[in-house]
């Protein structure tokens, strides 16, 4: 019932005597009213701030932004004017990429079912280096390198049979798992004989990822020490170590910072005794909190003696994460920033689903009425990258502030958009 924590507000955010929310010294109901809702709103400073945190962490040309967390041109550039390398997992993702001005040599490139088409374009390109995850994956590159492509950089994914606790459908390093070859097997040691007698590729590392939204720091200490003593039995110079990091999204959660992730990491490898270079990969830890969605309340229907609905003009086409993985978000009236939330509701969207929630357990002030411009905060991850056009809804635009200026950096789709791909 408290207002607001402002610990999940962007760093930037400011609230005037009045209660009205300012973020990136744009007020945030002016932002709805200028560009719409409903509206994805990233404090470009808090962008830029985690970014210099983990190189701060890791070090320089050792930080791979995750884009599938949040990626389109103007965030492709800024990750690259900070001096992070971009993990990315499809043509398409690459394809943003380059058209940023990325260049090709600052891209990692993953994917558990690359295309031949995929990997001719990341080798013709002369990406950074290949995350390999399959034996399918080294028989195309030997496909392409009698073709005469060049012979490409390569870490081998390994899933080192550790269980990070964390939603099933985001555990990823686990024995049964569709990434990566198992260690516990013996096929990570197959995998690594193969690579090193190839001629197709040149193997500089090995890589793990174990899930994402990870707040046991036990975790990722863990599975750098399992890694770093099978790089440093194979002698190879590389190491990745993923991304995963978890952020708090709901009043009482708490995660580890970026910097404390990169000491646990750190200490662990040097227990491990590798002396080789580490990458990681993180993604939700540098954007999530940077974003706020706007929504404006469109209906609140009352169910006597069971709840309240608030719907509002967005949905599970804007964040499926609810829907997903039952994940938690808050609420609250940016014009009443610091007023109490009292009010127990059920927040919907728009969408022919009955499950089509955003917030299953919100309060919110008494006096939230129709019209209200509604806010939830950490929506910088995975919100924007996993929207649909579900009923064909229209996406939302995306809005960079800082230091009072607010710029489009996504538009937000018509009807006539909608329409466009069609042929009759």
């Amino acid at each position: 019932m408290a207002p607001i924590p402002l610990s999940l507000l962007p760093d930037s955010a400011e609230i005037s005597p009045a209660g009205r929310l300012a973020i990136g010294g744009c007020d945030v109901l002016e932002l709805a009213a200028d560009f719409g809702t409903p509206l994805f709103v990233y404090d470009e400073g808090h962008l830029r701030g985690r970014a210099r945190e983990a190189l701060a962490a890791f070090g320089a040309g050792r930080v791979v932004y995750a884009t599938k967390a949040f990626l389109c041109l103007a965030m492709a550039r800024l990750a690259h004017e900070e001096g992070l390398l971009l993990d990315v997992a499809t043509g398409g993702e690459m394809h943003v990429a380059l058209a940023a001005g990325v260049p090709a040599d600052r891209l990692v490139v993953h994917g558990n079912n690359k295309s031949l088409e995929e990997l001719a374009g990341a080798l013709a390109a002369g990406v950074h280096h290949l995350v390999v995850d399959s034996f399918d994956e080294l028989d195309r590159l030997d496909l392409l390198h009698a073709e005469g492509l060049p012979v490409p950089r390569v870490q081998l994914r390994i899933t080192p049979g550790i269980e990070a606790h964390t939603h099933e459908y985001v555990r990823t390093g686990q024995a049964d798992s569709k990434f990566g070859f198992g260690l516990a097997d013996g096929v990570a040691d197959a995998a690594v004989v193969r690579a090193v007698a190839s001629r197709s590729v040149e193997l500089v590392g090995l890589h793990a990822h174990i899930g994402s939204q990870i707040f046991a720091a036990e975790s990722f200490a863990l599975a750098a020490e399992v890694m770093a003593a099978l790089t440093e039995r194979y002698g190879l110079p590389a190491l990745t170590l993923g991304g995963g990091l978890g952020v708090a999204y709901v009043e009482g959660e708490s995660a580890p910072t970026i910097s404390e992730w990169g000491k646990v990491v750190r200490e662990a490898l040097d227990r491990a005794g590798f002396a080789g270079q580490l990458y990681v990969e993180p993604g939700r830890a540098l954007v999530a909190g940077a974003a706020v969605t706007l929504y404006t309340v469109g209906t609140v229907k009352d169910v006597p003696g069971i709840r309240t609905y608030v719907a509002v003009d967005g949905g599970i086409s804007d964040n499926p994460r609810p829907v997903l993985y039952g994940s938690g978000y808050e609420a609250f009236l940016p014009r009443a920033t610091t007023s109490e939330r009292r009010r127990p509701v059920r927040i919907v969207g728009k969408h022919c689903e009955s499950g089509d929630v955003l917030v299953y357990e919100a309060f919110v002030p008494e006096d939230l009425e129709v019209g209200d411009v509604l806010c939830t905060p950490v929506t910088g991850a995975y919100g924007h990258s996993m929207g649909s056009n579900y009923n064909k809804v229209p996406r939302p635009a995306v809005v960079f502030v800082s230091d009072g200026d607010a710029r489009v950096v996504v538009r937000r789709e018509t009807y006539h958009d909608l329409t466009r791909l069609d042929v009759l």
